[in-house]
């Protein structure tokens, strides 16, 4: 088939992996690491504390996200437009009532409109499934690549870094010079005063 010359050009696909770094800008999450799931029609957000709000004559869906992976903090506050309300089966074939709203997805560089179910996926090791729904016309994916669009740069608090260097440096007197006291609960028999 040839192609007309004058019609528009179609971005190539991006490659990537089983999982990978996105962004979801107007969420105000800038890193979330996600698991490509072409099992999955649609993608899953882990989040709670989920509410239903309405402002004027359109509704939002206001809930709490723990973007980092096994961590309690950060705790990200998220408003999005309410979209739909689904019945989605998970893959043990438990049946679940989620909200869908409407968000942008940002991988690498590029950026487009997606729809996610919240979930609260606190047990489980990813806190975003991308669903096909999500991807299609976007990505072709590569099943042996891992963060093939690369990973976020670590940003580290000059407070913390800080704070952590000071008590690592505590810790390093105190072990130096013996300063170091055990509690009297760890005292042994011959150590006890009299």
């Amino acid at each position: 088939m040839i192609k007309d010359p004058k019609s528009p050009r179609r971005r190539p696909r991006l490659e990537i992996g089983w999982r990978e770094w996105v962004g979801l800008p107007d969420l105000g999450i800038e890193n979330i690491k996600a698991k490509i799931d072409t099992g999955a029609r649609t993608s899953a957000l882990h989040a709670y504390r989920i509410l239903r709000v309405r402002k004027g004559s359109k509704h939002y869906v206001r809930f709490l996200v723990h973007p980092v992976q096994r961590r309690k903090t950060p705790e990200v506050e998220c408003l999005a437009p309410l979209v739909d309300q689904r019945t989605v089966r998970d893959s043990g074939g438990k049946t679940e009532h989620r909200y869908v709203i409407s968000t942008t997805l940002r991988l690498g560089e590029d950026e487009w409109p997606v729809e996610i179910t919240l979930t609260n996926r606190d047990e489980m090791s990813f806190r975003m499934l991308l669903g096909r729904a999500g991807i299609r016309d976007h990505c072709t994916i590569n099943p042996g690549t891992s963060y093939h669009m690369g990973r976020p740069a670590k940003v580290k608090s000059k407070a913390k870094t800080k704070a952590r260097t000071k008590a690592r440096n505590e810790a390093r007197t105190e072990a130096k010079t013996g300063a170091a006291k055990k509690s009297p609960a760890l005292r042994t028999k011959k150590e006890k005063k009299p």
